[in-house]
């Protein structure tokens, strides 16, 4: 059999669905988890006295902030690509005829679509949240010893 380029990628781009949505849920699970672990790391930012390691909180801030920026950079771009992947065979669908397959695909796109935003919002908030708290953790911190 001789594939074209495109006829390749028509063949391999829906194989990526699965993992994506995977994905997704794994980025949604993320951002819960996190949500929890800020409401811990708040309190104990705001009552606690300056540390011995302060280099080690810098640390620890730095990592866990990168974690949500992550989050929120890359949950909307799986979003985008779970609707982009599920639209291709619903198009088609939609030139056959077959309003069932198309409805299926749109809705598998919108459902991916609010999981990767929604995953993406809670992520830019726990972000600002956690740089915030940080920065006055460590600005009090530095001003008190």
């Amino acid at each position: 059999m001789n594939f074209s380029l495109v006829e390749w990628v028509h063949t391999l781009v829906p194989l990526l669905l699965y993992p994506v949505i995977s994905a997704l849920f794994l980025s949604i699970a993320v951002a819960f988890a996190d949500s929890g672990l800020l409401v811990g790391e708040g309190l104990l930012l705001r009552k606690r006295d300056r540390p011995a390691a302060l280099e080690a909180i810098e640390a620890r801030a730095r990592r866990r902030i990168e974690r949500a920026d992550i989050l929120t950079r890359i949950s909307p771009m799986l979003g985008l690509m779970a609707t982009l992947i599920s639209l291709g065979p619903g198009l088609t669908a939609l030139s056959n005829g077959d309003l069932g397959l198309l409805a299926e695909a749109m809705l598998t796109a919108f459902d991916t679509t609010v999981i990767g935003l929604a995953a993406g919002a809670i992520g830019f908030v726990i972000a600002r949240l956690r740089r915030r708290w940080y920065d006055e953790a460590l600005s009090r911190w530095e001003h008190s010893s």
